[in-house]
């Protein structure tokens, strides 16, 4: 999907939350068999972020939101839509759009959740832009937020490890001038044993048995999840910069999922692309899921990285459950 032939769409803000408790390596070495080392050498992470009891998902993404508003000098009843993308929600309905919509008072806004593993993010930002890029919405609210603390089995040393919960959230607005560059999403549906959460819902309902089992938590084959992003990524990432008329090396910044950093070096060492050309913060957060790369976005941001108005080329691009894949580009 291109989005060069509709309104200009740019991105005007960011913003992003994440709980105040944390969890490090070492800390987490009294809870599973594992070292500070062993992590490192194998994730890039270091310390994560884990929601306090009471604390949801709704209560993060509502935290990004406002400040990505913020920023932007605008109040939430002047946006036409929220999308959160998320796949740890308060409750499977009502939306944690919804929720969000209320807790901000965005009155004036319709609410919708999507849900496509880590890649929830670059599905979210596709509705938000195609959107805008159509006239049917002025202004939108793009959000990412996890919770997955909550699913995680905390014996299982090959997942606890990984995840971190968090929120970020982007504002896009019609404008004047070129801001999103291209969009893209694809998939890989006979690929769905990759990254699972099994039970709970209608294939497999909750029961003693599911419980017993372990079903209720994620369960991933993490070398096969590697493999696949070094196989496909390079290529496909190729193809998304040329749709925007771009080579590899005319990107200015590359924000990855924050998933593991062996994955981020693995594909950028196969497009030739500086290593510092990344925005990286693994290291800090673990993997937010659906929330990571609009984290990432939020600090370059932050550190003057990315500059508003200044025309660079920034790529986002992710992948999760599906297995799903996607990436846009923007003109900052």
């Amino acid at each position: 999907m291109s989005l060069i032939a509709g309104r200009p769409v740019q991105v005007v803000s960011t913003g992003m939350a994440v709980p105040s408790k944390t969890l490090d390596n070492h800390q987490l070495s009294k809870v599973v068999d594992t070292t500070d080392q062993w992590i490192v050498e194998r994730t890039g992470i270091k310390i994560r972020h884990i929601a306090s009891e009471g604390e949801n998902a709704s209560d993060l993404a509502s935290c990004a939101c406002r400040r990505a508003l913020e920023k932007a000098g605008v109040s939430a009843d002047t946006v036409d839509m929220i999308v959160v993308a998320t796949n740890s929600p308060d409750t499977l309905f009502p939306a944690v759009s919804c929720r969000v919509q209320g807790i901000i008072g965005a009155v004036n806004s319709g609410a919708m959740d999507v849900q496509s593993g880590c890649n929830g993010s670059i599905s979210a930002m596709s509705v938000g832009a195609s959107g805008i890029a159509s006239g049917l919405w002025n202004r939108v609210l793009v959000v990412g937020v996890e919770v997955l603390s909550r699913l995680i089995d905390w014996s299982d040393r090959s997942t606890c490890i990984l995840f971190g919960d968090g929120a970020g959230a982007v504002l896009l607005e019609a404008g004047s001038k070129k801001g999103m560059l291209s969009c893209d999403l694809r998939a890989d549906g006979t690929l769905c044993d990759y990254i699972t959460l099994p039970a709970g819902l209608s294939a497999l309902p909750a029961s003693d048995e599911t419980v017993r089992g372990k079903k209720h938590f994620v369960s991933m084959k993490g070398n096969e999840v590697f493999k696949f992003t070094q196989r496909v990524l390079p290529g496909y990432l190729s193809e998304v910069c040329a749709k925007a008329g771009l080579a590899p090396e005319d990107i200015d910044w590359w924000v990855f999922h924050q998933a593991n950093m062996r994955i981020v070096e693995g594909v950028l060492r196969r497009l030739k692309v500086d290593r510092r050309k990344s925005i990286d913060n693994l290291d800090r957060y673990g993997n937010t899921s659906a929330a990571s790369v609009f984290i990432a976005l939020d600090e370059g941001y932050k550190d003057g990285r990315i500059v508003s108005g200044k025309g660079q080329k920034v790529l986002v691009t992710s992948f999760g459950a599906g297995m799903t894949y996607g990436a846009f580009v923007f003109e900052s």
